[in-house]
């Protein structure tokens, strides 16, 4: 049970952006069947029945992760706050979750058995109804003002991500199978309507949303949910720059290599519109930043931590530094000292780092940061076809794999007393060993494409798609519901990284995929390497005290 509260926090964040995920993939291919698709001539069904598949294939995923969702978190209460099966039971969580199955069944009964002649709207009801579900969970419903508007607002934001994104993920199965170039350009026309009013609704949506639950320009630096709301901001602007060059493409005259750079934008576009559903399922796990009224880093603070300093590279010694707070927090819980009323799983405690974990902290951050300097720099040098030897570029993300392993959690083997599989109890040094594992296939599979040893198309993929991941996955961490200002002042440093290695995953995947007569190919080839030297320097600079 230990275990399970220790990385109950992460996976909730987890459960929640799959759930949101499948949610808008349902809900998406349902509008895109309803009002793009039929809408467009009787040559439709071949796309009709391809949707129908995957829009049964998300709905039923969709109740899978609401059936663990719910497991998980009725474990969590029964356990740790004494709760019966009766008393989780009646809890809203669970009444949510179950409507949204229940759902979710329905629209995959109804898209398996569903006859070319039938209308297709009655599948619009359930997906109201997981919309609904959705709704329930939110912070609107947490609000004792202005609940019902703000429910209402929520409902809006979340079915014009569904439609946009969700049926942007039906419009690239759709094209491969249009009979011809013109009927796939009345496809893609009529989606491109459709998804400017999803744009125009969730903008709104969203800008009322971040007025209710923010509320002020200082809670948007001074508070992690703020930072976050201010990342996904940036995530939204670069959809929105993926959708301008889509809807562009969209209105230029037909031709194969049209069609297909639009299909690579889509495919960016899904990619980075999934990973602003992750943010916004990490959001879940934070109060709004309205309601932290004291505490809040102040622009002083922020500026004083970014100011350009000499990097740290000496260590301090590993007994300097003392026992790891999840540690201590297993051990209370087994000797039943810990308090669930205090305890947030998934979260570091409340005690202050020391100036040795900070110093040891700020030692890892500086060399990883001249390696990822170094690693972007070689990759630059590479891309100008002069130095044949810069190729061999990713070979460094193996040194950054060991010294990943061997310091980012120094209480845990080989240097620290916690043995190996303490890793699968301790969400942070969980995180940190899979980064290490992606950087080990990244260092290999990309080594091998740099150097000509392999020119498959998927395995060219590899590269841009574990950097898009694993810099998702940074954005999914645990919060601090007590609104720690060090723990703020840290994520204000780690959210750019995070964004950095989305546009640097993205650009590169671009690069790869765009017809070669496509203009911004060019222009995704440098950015990328860009990216990563830009990472080196943020890395480089990090400060914790």
């Amino acid at each position: 049970m230990a275990r399970l509260l220790q990385i109950f926090g992460f996976l909730s964040v987890l459960f929640r952006g799959a759930t949101l995920s499948f949610e808008s993939l349902t809900i998406g291919g349902i509008v895109f069947l309803n009002f793009v698709a039929r809408s467009v001539g009787p040559q439709s069904e071949a796309i009709n029945q391809a949707c129908l598949r995957w829009i049964r294939r998300a709905a039923l995923a969709l109740a899978v992760m609401q059936m663990g969702y719910i497991l998980a978190s009725t474990l969590i209460l029964m356990q740790s706050a004494d709760m019966t099966l009766s008393d989780v039971s009646g809890a809203n969580f669970v009444l949510a979750g179950i409507l949204a199955i229940v759902s979710a069944l329905t629209i995959a009964l109804l898209a398996g058995s569903a006859q070319p002649s039938k209308s297709y709207a009655v599948m619009l009801l359930p997906a109201a109804l997981i919309l609904l579900s959705s709704v329930m969970t939110s912070h609107a419903m947490a609000r004792l003002d202005y609940r019902l508007p703000l429910a209402a607002v929520t409902a809006l934001h979340q079915g014009a991500t569904a439609t946009w994104l969700g049926g942007l993920f039906y419009l690239l199965i759709a094209i491969p199978r249009s009979p011809d170039n013109p009927f796939a350009r009345r496809l893609i026309a009529r989606f491109s309507k459709l998804a400017l009013i999803s744009v125009a609704v969730l903008a709104a949506a969203g800008f009322t949303l971040g007025f209710a639950y923010v509320g002020s320009i200082d809670a948007i630096y001074g508070t992690s949910y703020g930072i976050m709301v201010a990342t996904k901001a940036v995530l939204f602007a670069t959809l929105l720059l993926l959708g301008a060059l889509n809807f562009q493409i969209a209105r230029s005259p037909s031709g194969g290599a049209v069609i297909a750079s639009l299909k690579r934008f889509g495919e960016a576009e899904i990619g980075i519109g999934i990973t602003v559903i992750l943010t916004a399922a990490s959001l879940t796990s934070l109060p709004p930043a309205v309601d932290l009224k004291t505490d809040r880093v102040s622009a002083q603070q922020i500026f004083a931590r970014l100011m350009p300093q000499i990097p740290r590279l000496a260590s301090p010694a590993i007994q300097d530094l003392p026992e790891d707070i999840y540690a201590a927090q297993v051990k209370a819980f087994d000797a039943g000292t810990l308090s669930s009323a205090s305890f947030v799983p998934g979260q570091a405690g409340m005690r202050p780092n020391t100036p040795a974990e900070k110093s040891w902290s700020e030692y890892n951050h500086h060399w990883a940061g001249l390696i990822v300097l170094s690693i972007g720099l070689l990759a630059f040098l590479a891309q100008t076809n002069h130095s044949s030897w810069a190729r061999n570029w990713p070979l460094l993300f193996l040194g950054l794999s060991l010294f990943l392993f061997l310091r980012s959690d120094p209480e845990t083997w080989p240097l620290g007393p916690n043995g190996f599989w303490v890793t699968l109890q301790d969400p942070e040094v969980l995180l940190h060993r899979i980064f290490a594992l992606l950087v080990i296939a990244l260092a290999i599979f990309e080594w091998r494409v740099q150097t000509g040893r392999v020119a498959t198309e998927r395995a060219r993929l590899i590269f841009p798609a574990l950097v898009a991941v694993a810099s998702a996955l940074l954005l999914t961490h645990s919060h601090s519901l007590g609104n720690i200002k060090e723990e703020v002042l840290a994520e204000l440093s780690h959210a750019p990284l995070a964004v950095l290695g989305i546009v640097a995953g993205w650009s590169r995947w671009l690069e790869l995929r765009l017809p070669t007569e496509n203009k911004v190919r060019n222009r995704m080839a440098w950015l990328w390497p860009m990216c990563l030297v830009l990472i080196g320097l943020l890395l480089l600079n990090y400060r914790e005290m």
